[in-house]
């Protein structure tokens, strides 16, 4: 049974990267959107290493409005999830929201995320509707919404959007895992006892252009299913057992056309460059294995290190603490 409890201080992360053209915009929005909710509230924008004048824009305006835009500056680029923590390490709030800096999710939806986790839900996840993106985009983000779900056991159907809202326990449980690739929201679920998901808006990007290119998606896609669960470890269990099994009755086909069947030397010679197929199969699934290993262990020896994931300069806008 979910419990309602009010939130009175909302948190509100947004990682910036070279966004000076619709920044000052989506400040601005956001402190409207965060007003009409009624409560106090925060905007912990995080520049990730940005080099256009998002930095002077945000810096203007924590000075603005001192202790609700909150200014933090990372000393060079960690990509977005990285840049979250960053903020997360900044919250206050007992609701923290992600949000992206391209206005492709309106910040008008602040108020339903704060009353859908008011109704007992740790975390809000969104569903974007009528989505304007291609479907370069569309059709990776299938392939990771299934993967997270079988990783979770959570089946939320669109762990690509942002803007979603976190009870601060769940934040503080995430801020405790120190593994360097992960995916907030995959991570944000794992430690949540009630979620939920609501419809939000979704508009094309009115400034600059997607960060990512094919190739950052194809990598990003990857290093998310790997980074969340085993499975692609299993499914090549799957497909050795499936090879094996291939090549015991291949041989057993192969003996009995040479012992029984009248023709099994004539076959024998004009099937080799089958055998030779067969062979390079069964040599590129042991690729790949080797290949997913590698990644495996690679992570492994990066989290053993356990270096910063990143590291703040400075931070504007805060009055005291």
């Amino acid at each position: 049974m979910q419990s309602a409890s009010r939130v009175e201080f909302i948190s509100v992360v947004v990682p910036v990267y070279n966004e000076e053209g619709c920044l000052e915009e989506l400040i601005s929005r956001c402190l409207v959107s965060l007003e009409k909710t009624g409560r106090r509230y925060e905007l912990i924008l995080v520049d990730d290493g940005s080099r256009d004048r998002s930095s002077e824009i945000m810096s203007k305006a924590s000075e603005a409005h001192p202790d609700q835009v909150i200014s933090c500056f990372l000393n060079r680029n960690y990509g977005q999830h990285s840049a979250i923590m960053a903020g997360f390490s900044l919250v206050r709030g007992d609701l923290v929201i992600t949000l992206d800096a391209d206005l492709q999710n309106p910040p008008e939806e602040f108020g339903h995320l704060v009353e859908a986790a008011e109704l007992g839900n740790d975390v809000v996840g969104t569903i974007r509707q009528n989505r304007k993106d291609s479907i370069l985009r569309t059709l990776p983000s299938k392939v990771v919404n299934k993967a997270a779900q079988a990783a979770t056991g959570v089946k939320m159907h669109d762990y690509g959007c942002m803007l979603r809202a976190y009870r601060r326990p769940v934040v503080e449980a995430m801020k405790q895992c120190r593994e360097r690739s992960t995916f907030i929201p995959v991570l944000g679920n794992s430690f949540a006892r009630n979620t939920c998901e609501i419809p939000v808006g979704h508009c094309e990007r009115a400034f600059g252009e997607s960060k990512y290119s094919l190739w950052k998606l194809i990598n990003l896609q990857f290093n998310l299913l790997t980074c969340m669960t085993t499975f692609p470890l299993r499914i090549l269990t799957y497909f050795g057992l499936l090879s094996g099994a291939s090549g015991f009755l291949l041989s057993l086909y192969i003996i009995l056309r040479r012992f029984i069947i009248s023709d099994g030397d004539k076959w024998g010679q004009f099937g080799t460059f089958t055998l030779f197929a067969v062979l390079f199969i069964f040599v590129g699934i042991q690729m790949v294995g080797i290949g997913l290993i590698g990644e495996y262990i690679g992570r492994i020896y990066t989290d053993v290190r356990a270096r910063p994931a990143f590291f703040i300069d400075r931070v504007l806008g805060r009055k005291s603490e």
